[in-house]
């Protein structure tokens, strides 16, 4: 038994994007946890993280590099004082020690930072994915990927949040190209009232027409679609030259 998987480029750096966010969020937490851990203050902890967020693959390695370089110097200091005082003509003295603060104020602003970062991604992701954008573009690579039926439900969805005259020529598209002639006309018409600029549309409207037996009404289309600039401009449309015989066999006809 052989299986077939395929997934377009689209879709698969589509299916990355929340993985990419959740990382994203995920690094900027670390950063301004570990900033706080080494005494940075609120504002430049918070600014770090931030920049990581949005830009992770500049920020993070710049952070690592200035993190190693401090705890470097602070390595450095702490071996030159415990020399100094194991040295035998030095006088030992206790060094003072500036008191820090308490462990659970550190981390008391990344574990805010953090819970507020995951719900705001979260809530975008959200909206992204059920947004006009998000439909359309899941329609699209539906289409590339020959799935018709998933492709008429993101068309059906984006327009239910928007009425945009051309979706509802994609729809009318799809829907013709299903054999659903009917619900394809009534998609083109919508089209068409709502200003849809395409000059192809009385085209496809002809052919539905036809398709519904609609014989007399298809060559109106027809001829609406022969007037329009399409067929006035050189090269001519292929569709030009259907449109053209339809007409001439219906006046050929005995009852044209």
């Amino acid at each position: 038994m052989k299986f077939h998987w395929q997934i377009s480029a689209g879709e698969f750096f589509e299916s990355l994007r929340p993985a990419a966010f959740a990382l994203s969020a995920l690094l900027s937490i670390w950063v301004m946890a570990s900033a706080r851990r080494w005494g940075s203050q609120l504002y430049s902890g918070l600014a770090w993280a931030l920049a990581t967020f949005f830009f992770p693959f500049v920020v993070l390695p710049i952070f690592l590099i200035v993190r190693y370089r401090a705890k470097r110097s602070i390595r450095l200091h702490d071996n030159e004082c415990k020399a100094g005082t194991e040295s035998p003509n030095v006088v030992q003295t206790v060094p003072t020690k500036t008191p820090g603060r308490k462990v659970k104020h550190r981390m008391l602003a990344p574990l805010v930072y953090g819970v507020l970062l995951l719900v705001v991604t979260g809530v975008y992701l959200y909206r992204d994915y059920n947004s006009v954008d998000g439909h359309l573009a899941r329609a699209t690579q539906a289409k590339l990927a020959s799935q018709p039926a998933k492709t008429i439900r993101e068309y059906r969805n984006a327009l239910a949040l928007e009425n945009n005259p051309h979706t509802h020529k994609l729809l009318g598209i799809e829907l013709a190209e299903s054999g659903q002639w009917t619900e394809a006309l009534k998609e083109f018409r919508l089209a068409e009232q709502g200003g849809e600029p395409d000059d192809s549309l009385p085209f496809r409207m002809a052919q539905t027409l036809e398709a519904t037996d609609r014989r007399a009404e298809a060559v109106a289309e027809y001829k609406k679609f022969l007037s329009s600039d399409a067929c006035k401009e050189a090269p001519l449309d292929d569709r030009c030259v259907v449109a053209r015989e339809r007409v001439g066999k219906a006046q050929d006809s005995p009852g044209g």
